[in-house]
């Protein structure tokens, strides 16, 4: 029998069963259940599950989770509510902009349009929007998520 590779923990100085981290994000939104809807309408995320105020979605294999706003926890109010966002979600898609349309349709506000930056890999496409709850996104070609020439 095998065991299974073990890595160093960075958080706890333990070890823990190699697999690579997975990261998320959750968007704090003023009411889940027309949240859920709108990403679903708007952007084709399918849901994971509802827990009633506390939803999983994804886009194609990517899970971001919603929460409700929490008037009893000031750190958990929407950035419309707030006035202010310092976070960007970044979406990579093959057609960055039929996403952006199709948002746009469904209610955001058009952010910047669709450019292609020159970076070291080659062209890459990318624009944005922001979503009727206050969320930045820029969404762009795959391009930033391969192998790069060194």
């Amino acid at each position: 029998m095998t065991e299974e590779p073990k890595a160093r923990s960075a958080l706890t100085g333990g070890t823990t069963s190699a697999s690579p981290p997975v990261i998320s994000v959750m968007l704090i939104v003023p009411e889940a259940d027309a949240a859920v809807a709108w990403y679903k309408a708007a952007l084709g995320a399918t849901e994971l599950w509802d827990l009633g105020g506390v939803a999983g979605l994804e886009i194609s294999g990517a899970a971001f989770f919603l929460h409700e706003v929490n008037p009893r926890n000031p750190a958990e109010t929407s950035p419309g509510q707030a006035g202010v966002t310092s976070t960007r979600i970044e979406v990579f898609v093959d057609d960055p902009d039929s996403f952006i349309e199709r948002a746009v349709t469904a209610g955001a506000e058009a952010g910047a349009g669709i450019e292609d930056h020159q970076v070291p890999w080659g062209t890459h496409r990318q624009g944005g929007f922001t979503d009727p709850f206050g969320h930045k996104w820029s969404v762009g070609d795959k391009s930033p998520l391969g192998p790069f020439p060194r």
